[in-house]
């Protein structure tokens, strides 16, 4: 059974993983429409309940949390929960990438790549630890 289906998850966070699902933001529609039916090569799901989180893309065969950042992430205590959420999910054998809105806009190219290259990485080290 895989890690992530030991960890419940709640049924008030999964119904708004599913709400969160619609709409998107433009940054999330853009990566989506890249990263959907294994474009990159890996699965990748969108608004993806973990434990008490939603990831806002998850790749469960790298264990692999990819968020998409926006202005509210500036925010002092935004950014303490977002420290504190990856620190609890990278205890528990993820890996947390961020990215922000403004990179997404600007370089969605690179920001792709940087998803394929840890998506690679990640595999190879899950595939070595079991």
């Amino acid at each position: 059974m895989s890690d992530e289906k030991l960890h419940h998850v709640y049924p008030p966070i999964l119904q708004r993983a599913r709400d969160m699902r619609h709409p998107l933001t433009a940054a999330e529609a853009k990566v989506w429409a890249r990263v959907r039916n294994r474009h990159l090569g890996f699965k990748i799901r969108r608004q993806h309940p973990i434990f008490r989180f939603i990831a806002d893309f998850y790749c469960a065969e790298a264990k692999l949390v990819i968020e998409i950042d926006g202005d509210t992430h500036a925010d002092p205590d935004q950014a303490e929960y977002d420290a504190a959420r990856t620190e609890w999910l990278e205890a528990r054998g993820y890996r947390v990438v961020r990215f922000q809105n403004d990179d997404v806009h600007r370089s969605l190219e690179a920001v792709l790549e940087a998803i394929h290259a840890a998506c690679l990485e990640r595999t190879q080290e899950v595939t070595h630890d079991e």
